[in-house]
């Protein structure tokens, strides 16, 4: 059987953001089946510029092949003035004109109860760009003020078990899509 080979997006660049540390934990949590990878490089990213989109700038041609090559994308950024991060927008504005997110089949995970607004951008963003939100496999984790890293995260009893269930919807969802996806080449 194939690995579910999954990219981890944190709109944070911070270095202990607690958003990374649920990914990372969430990658510690994957069942064999499937591979987590975070994307480290999103400070990397040159602001967006439809004047310069066509040279393809070397870091958005890495993301973009890594979206590629993802069966599914796990995202978690924290909310700033009731929006996503400027770089999480950034990477996704960039994204846009080469539709990799198009039928891309994505979860996202919130580190914060008090993140809505950016949770409800995120998915409004992505809808747009014709994602395939999978919502039993986005969730909110409670870790905010619980001064959990990302050992901690993985090894919490509640947030591990709900991580886990997350994921394995996640996987489920992406087979489905797969075999969907399969049937309808077969029939064309």
């Amino acid at each position: 059987m194939r690995t579910t080979q999954i990219l981890a997006i944190s709109g944070s660049l911070r270095k202990a953001s607690l958003n990374t540390a649920l990914l990372r934990a969430a990658a510690r949590l994957a069942h064999p089946g499937m591979r987590i990878e975070l994307f480290g490089e999103l400070g990397a990213l040159p602001l967006f510029n439809p004047d310069i989109e066509a040279t393809d700038p070397p870091a958005v041609a890495n993301f973009r092949a890594r979206l590629l090559a993802a069966d599914g994308v796990l995202i978690a950024s924290p909310e700033y003035a009731h929006g996503v991060t400027g770089a999480m927008k950034n990477a996704l504005d960039w994204m846009v004109g080469c539709e990799t997110f198009v039928n891309k089949p994505v979860a996202l995970l919130n580190a914060s109860p008090r993140a809505v607004h950016a949770q409800a951008s995120l998915k409004e963003t992505l809808a747009t760009m014709s994602a395939r939100i999978v919502d039993e496999a986005s969730i909110t984790v409670l870790i905010l003020g619980a001064r959990l890293d990302e050992a901690g995260i993985a090894s919490h009893p509640e947030i591990a078990a709900a991580l886990r269930e997350a994921l394995m919807a996640f996987q489920t969802a992406i087979a489905g899509y797969q075999a969907e996806d399969a049937n309808g080449q077969d029939r064309a």
